[in-house]
């Protein structure tokens, strides 16, 4: 039990930093939507990808709010009966209040069962998390039709450009260049707010580390320290790459590919890393085949893991993924004959193929429009994108088929993709 005082007094402390946060580069979310309803929301991401600032934003739409961050050392014994106390504290200072932020709420064991009380109450909570798994089943199993969630990455490639300033409503020879300039610092250091902040790439290993050794080795009890931390690494350096878990198991020397498949589970509920299913309409054989692994963010794959030469196409093909992801898209990849990048999906409907790569030239030609032709004719999918680094071309089709050639940079920048709305549960 927390004393009463020492709650007070840490209440104002935290709300005081968070006012002083600073409101930071407007996200790409609706605002108006999250505010005008009576769920709570739930904001989810990896840590250190802006999710405190997005509250901070949200904040800014209230005239007063309660406000607590669990990932504190002050508040490490706090628990469940404690809620009590602050719920109490809060009514003290603020009696007309019912606007609650919360972050890191996971870092409180039966958090969802006060969040259920103060939500039937009529309080609007808005509550952060950095654990996917965590906050997905407690909250599947007590906030049911009672929550729709944001899940935050590090910046998109429109909010870098307004973190730096750069206008792109108009694109002209120029502006064109400048475009491209930041594209290329984008695709190789990714998007997290504070790297771009000071570009130091020890920001980007200290958050790496944290992950690993506070939200995954500790709270999981993981023993294979070393054997956990090369998996990682090697998932890190080998992105984009298909890898089954005993094929892990055989290269890392670990024990068994069940250690394998637990360790890539607890990365991906920390959003380190994503699992990408081979598209089947069989769902047992999707869980059986090999997946492609992608990482957060191209910056922090960078900082901390092997490169290898000639790479660019590979970033390229990881930061289309994450947009994918980031635009609530669902994907696969398609393998048959030939490889197609991506396929997405809306609301079970099949929408595009999509192919990746740095160039499109006389060498991989046939190879990329065999894989798009094939996922495209098997799937009856009738829209066709290659993304590139930076071509324009529009390829003729046959049968009602639309295929175009389109730099990565401007595919960023356009409307997102159908089948984009928040996720409301």
């Amino acid at each position: 039990m927390i004393p009463d005082k020492q709650l007070d007094a840490l209440i104002i402390d935290q709300k005081e930093i968070f006012l002083l946060r600073g409101p930071g580069i407007s996200r790409r979310v609706d605002f108006n939507r999250y505010c005008a309803h009576q769920q709570v929301v739930v904001i989810s991401g990896i840590r250190r990808s802006g999710k405190s600032t997005l509250m901070r934003q949200f904040a800014d739409r209230y005239k007063d709010f309660y406000y607590i961050n669990f990932d504190d050392e002050r508040l490490i014994n706090f628990d469940l009966s404690d809620f009590s106390s602050l719920l109490l504290a809060f009514n003290k200072m603020h009696p007309d209040t019912r606007v609650m932020f919360i972050d890191e709420i996971q870092n409180v064991k039966g958090w969802e069962r006060f969040i259920r009380r103060v939500h039937d109450e009529g309080y609007k909570i808005f509550l952060t998390g950095s654990n996917a798994n965590l906050l997905s089943s407690e909250l599947a199993t007590h906030l049911t039709g009672r929550y729709s969630k944001i899940e935050l990455y590090p910046f998109s490639f429109a909010e870098l450009l307004d973190f730096e300033h750069i206008d792109y409503d108009t694109v002209s020879s120029a502006k064109k260049a400048e475009l491209l300039l930041a594209f290329d610092r984008y695709l190789e250091h990714g998007g997290f707010p504070e790297y771009l902040k000071y570009r130091d790439e020890e920001f980007l290993k200290r958050i790496y580390d944290d992950i690993l050794f506070r939200d995954i080795i500790t709270r999981s009890s993981i023993r294979d320290i070393k054997g956990f931390r090369q998996l990682v690494h090697y998932l890190f350096s080998n992105m984009t790459n298909e890898a089954s878990y005993h094929s892990l198991k055989n290269s890392l020397g670990m024990k068994s590919a069940m250690s394998v498949r637990s360790y890539i589970g607890f990365i991906e509920e920390s959003y380190l890393i994503f699992e990408l299913f081979k598209h089947d309409f069989s769902l047992n054989k999707q869980y059986a085949n090999p997946k492609k692994i992608y990482v957060i963010d191209n910056g922090m794959r960078n900082a901390v893991s092997f490169r290898f030469s000639g790479d660019s196409g590979r970033l390229l093909e990881n930061l289309v993924f994450i947009e994918l992801k980031r635009r609530n898209t669902g994907v696969y990849y398609y393998r048959r004959k030939h490889e197609c990048d991506f396929i997405t999906e809306d609301k079970g409907a099949l929408t595009s193929a999509i192919q990746v790569c740095f160039e499109l030239n006389d060498s991989n030609r046939e190879r990329e429009m065999n894989g798009l032709l094939e996922a495209m004719n098997e799937l009856g999918i009738k829209q066709g994108i290659v993304l590139t680094y930076n071509q324009d071309e529009k390829i003729p089709a046959c049968e009602g088929q639309d295929i175009v050639v389109a730099p990565v940079w401007r595919w960023l920048l356009e409307e997102p993709i159908p089948g984009t709305p928040p996720e409301s549960h």
